[in-house]
């Protein structure tokens, strides 16, 4: 392996890179971790520490590191056509064979793509189109975007707007006019004295009393993650989707269903919304599309929209540079041709999905664990300080004692990657994981447990 002089990259690193989502002061104090290489489901940083990534880069390496027929193909392509624009009615072969295949993979009905940089491009994307939509349709003042509290839609001024993170907010006034939110399906925090099938519904019905405080007439979609990601892997109870379609349905409001994270075989499907039974009008893509190696982004239109964007006519007044980036699409390509041929979203929903599952669910017998679930390659548990009858009984830390960052710090050192959302922990591990590598993962798991618990028991 490579020598690397890590504090000499740290000094730059501190000097002249302004990390995401990062407090620039403290990461200046403590110095970055360098990551030289990955491989298969391991990383390794620039002191030759091998780490399992549970959390797929950022919930995208879905075919794992190393892919070099997807290097092959952005190679081949940069030497043929580096980069055309797709405006002033051009296109380029990647392009449209990606848009193409991407219509054969979605759900029935969706035969359009409009291709974007990243998910949070996406998602502005998708404001536009739906106000587009019901400009053309005729109704102008159909406008409003209603989502979810603790929702993760991206970080540019709308997606940011349209996710619920209070933290974005409070920063930059956000949001911007004509968002509105309603609560999360998180029965774990929310659901005291019900069923998870009576939180479902409950939960889903805000959405209805949203609507009527509004206006129906005003609402023009509602944006929702299938399962939400960057919120800590909120599994809605089975009751929840089936009555937000109802109520879509009965005010005739447009469905989005971010993909960002459940796409590409993440919840054992092509996409997220066929595993849970959801029928959206628009879904957004982005991160496993490419598994991570290019960036890129996207919306499926659905029939609904999309012949109404192209039959009414007029210029959609809204695109990007890279839009159709032609190796961007190529390393598509070869991305899914490789989760195709492998067939990695049917072993997550046959195989290792529910292998994952049992072992996950076993960590609940870990004294600091009060709850641990799990959906196809997504799975989350809460850190508690004790365990109550039921869990809406457990006794939760204070949040100032900051325990879910003190177990990563943990999983770090015993060379697993583990995310914290407050005390909950989180995976999100890439799809080719065998049986064997989940018993690992989740020794390494129990491990950092184990030496959390003797580092508060110390305390």
């Amino acid at each position: 392996m490579d020598q690397f002089d890590t504090r000499a990259i740290q000094h730059l690193d501190s000097a002249h890179y302004l990390h995401p989502f990062t407090d620039f002061k403290d990461l200046r104090g403590r110095g970055a971790r360098v990551i030289v290489r990955g491989e298969g489901i391991y990383i390794w940083d620039s002191e030759g520490n091998k780490i399992l990534d549970a959390m797929s880069g950022l919930w995208c390496v879905n075919a794992g590191y190393g892919r070099t027929r997807i290097a092959d193909a952005v190679y081949r392509q940069m030497q043929t056509l580096p980069f055309y624009n797709s405006f002033f009615n051009t296109t380029n072969v990647p392009a449209v064979q990606l848009a193409t295949r991407l219509s054969q993979l979605a759900p029935p009905g969706f035969e359009r793509v409009f291709f974007t940089g990243s998910g949070s491009e996406a998602n502005d994307t998708n404001l536009r189109i739906v106000r587009r939509y019901w400009d053309l349709m005729g109704y102008t003042g159909r406008h409003v975007v209603i989502s979810r509290h603790n929702a993760y839609h991206g970080s540019t001024v709308a997606a940011a707007s349209l996710g619920g993170m209070a933290g974005m907010h409070a920063q930059g006034g956000l949001p911007i006019p004509g968002i509105e939110h309603i609560v999360q399906p998180n029965w774990y925090e929310s659901g005291q004295g019900l069923s998870e099938e009576e939180f479902g519904l409950q939960a889903a019905q805000a959405l209805e009393t949203k609507i009527r405080e509004i206006g129906a007439d005003k609402v023009a979609a509602f944006i929702a993650e299938p399962i939400q990601g960057a919120g800590g892997v909120i599994i809605p109870p089975s009751t929840y989707w089936p009555e937000i379609q109802r109520i879509c349905r009965k005010y005739d409001i447009l469905l989005i269903a971010d993909e960002v994270i459940s796409g590409f075989g993440r919840l054992g499907a092509w996409f997220g919304s066929t595993a849970l039974g959801i029928e959206p009008d628009l879904i957004t893509f982005a991160k496993g599309v490419t598994s991570g190696y290019v960036p890129m982004g996207g919306v499926l239109v659905g029939q609904r929209v999309g012949e109404v964007l192209v039959e009414q006519g007029g210029e959609f007044a809204h695109g990007f540079t890279y839009s159709g980036h032609p190796v961007a699409c190529a390393a598509a390509l070869e991305n899914l041709a490789i989760m195709e041929e492998e067939k990695l979203p049917a072993q997550v929903a046959n195989d290792t999905g529910p292998y994952l599952k049992e072992r996950f669910a076993q960590l609940q017998d870990h004294p600091l664990v009060g709850y641990a679930n799990s959906f196809g390659f997504v799975a989350g548990l809460n850190l508690v300080q004790a365990k109550g009858r039921t869990p809406h009984d457990n006794r939760s830390f204070a949040p100032a004692r900051q325990v879910g960052m003190t177990c990563r710090a943990h999983m770090f050192n015993n060379g697993v990657v583990m995310r914290a959302v407050g005390d909950r922990m989180i995976v999100a591990p890439p799809l080719i994981m065998t049986k064997a590598d989940i018993d690992e993962m989740l020794a390494r798991i129990r491990q950092s447990l184990d030496d959390t618990l003797a580092e508060l028991q110390k305390e």
